[in-house]
C-alpha cells in the first residue's frame, strides 16, 4: 500500500516562486461571478479550489460542474464536499447551454462530481447537457470531463450519443498511489473507459486525460503512466502540480520543477500524444481552448 502521511498532520507547505500567480485586475472576473451566479451555476473552478480560476474567469471561461456540488466519493486529493447528493436539477442542461451563449464560448468544459448514487452515474445527465449547448451554441467545441461511472458500457455509451468533440477522464496519479489518492476508482477501470471510449469512436472523437505530479511518485512511475494512456489510445494529456487544498488532504511530497514538466512533456510528444499541457498550474481544464479538434469548423 502507499505509504503517504495523515493529512490532517501535515500543513500546507510554502509554494515555490513559480506557483505564485498575482491577482488579476479585470472586470471580466466579476461578470462571470455575476453570470454564475445569476444563472444558479456550479464551477469546479470554486468547488475543487483550482489555483487558476482568477485567471479562468478573467479571460472568460470557466468548467461548469453539473449534477451538484456533493460527491459521493471522498477522493484524498479533492476539495469538492462529500455528502449525500441532491436531486437532479431538470432545467441545469439549459442554463449551463445559457451561459455558454452569454460567454460567447469557443470551448465548454462541462464536468460533475461521482454520482454513485444514480445507476447511470449522471450519464443521461451528461447527455442532455451536451445537447442543450449544441442546440444554442452550434460552433462551440464540447469538452466532456466524467467520472468513471463504474465502467459500465450503458453509462459510457449514453455520454458518447450525445457526440462531444473531447472525452476527458482523469487518471490523476500513478498505478502505486492510486488507492491512497483516489476513492472507489482504480487505475485499471479508467484505462477500460478510456479504452471503449476510443474503440467504439476512433479517430472521430480524441481521448484526454491528466495526472497531478507531486504526490511521491518517481519518474519510471509517470512514465509508466503515459505509455499506460498511450497503450489505450489517449490523445491528449494534461500535467499538473498537486496543491494541497487543507491540511485535511493529502500532502504535497514535491514540488515539480518546471524544467521536469518540461521533460515530461517531451517524453509525452515521443509517446504519441496529440497535444500535450505540462506545467506546475496545468489542470484538466487550464486553457483547454487551446487544442482545437480538426474536425470542427
Amino acid at each position: 500500500m502507499p505509504t503517504l502521511n495523515p493529512p490532517a498532520l501535515t500543513p500546507r507547505p510554502r509554494l515555490p516562486s513559480w506557483l505564485r500567480t498575482p491577482l488579476p485586475s479585470s472586470d471580466t472576473y466579476g461578470h462571470t461571478r455575476a453570470l454564475l451566479d445569476a444563472l444558479r451555476l456550479h464551477t469546479v473552478c470554486e468547488s475543487a479550489k483550482c489555483p487558476n480560476h482568477w485567471e479562468c474567469w478573467s479571460r472568460g471561461t470557466a468548467t461548469f460542474m453539473i449534477a451538484g456540488d456533493r460527491c459521493t466519493r471522498a477522493c484524498g486529493f479533492c476539495a469538492v464536499t462529500t455528502a449525500k447528493p441532491l436531486p437532479l436539477d431538470a432545467d441545469e442542461p439549459l442554463r449551463v447551454a445559457e451561459a455558454t451563449r452569454r460567454m460567447r464560448l469557443r470551448h465548454v468544459v462541462i464536468t460533475a462530481v461521482a454520482r454513485d448514487d444514480l445507476a447511470d452515474g449522471g450519464a443521461d445527465h451528461f447527455r442532455r447537457s451536451i445537447e442543450a449547448v449544441r442546440a444554442l451554441n452550434p460552433h462551440t467545441v464540447i469538452e466532456v470531463l466524467v467520472p468513471d461511472f463504474l465502467d459500465k458500457d450503458e453509462a459510457i455509451d449514453a455520454v458518447l450519443a450525445a457526440q462531444p468533440h473531447i472525452f476527458n477522464h482523469n487518471l490523476e496519479t500513478v498505478r502505486r498511489l492510486t488507492p491512497a489518492v483516489r476513492s472507489r476508482a482504480t487505475y485499471d477501470r479508467s484505462l477500460s473507459v478510456l479504452r471503449k471510449v476510443k474503440a467504439r469512436c476512433g479517430d472521430t472523437l480524441h481521448t484526454k486525460s491528466g495526472l497531478m505530479l507531486g504526490l511521491g511518485e518517481a519518474d519510471e512511475e509517470v512514465l509508466e503512466a503515459l505509455a499506460d494512456l498511450r497503450g489505450v489510445g489517449c490523445d491528449l494529456l494534461t500535467l499538473g502540480q498537486y496543491l494541497q487544498p487543507t491540511i485535511h488532504h493529502l500532502p504535497v511530497a514535491e514540488f515539480i520543477s518546471p524544467e521536469r514538466f518540461q521533460r515530461y512533456a517531451e517524453r509525452a510528444r515521443q509517446l504519441g500524444f496529440v497535444h500535450v499541457a505540462s506545467g506546475p498550474l496545468v489542470r484538466s481544464s487550464y486553457h483547454a481552448d487551446e487544442f482545437h479538434p480538426p474536425s470542427v469548423a
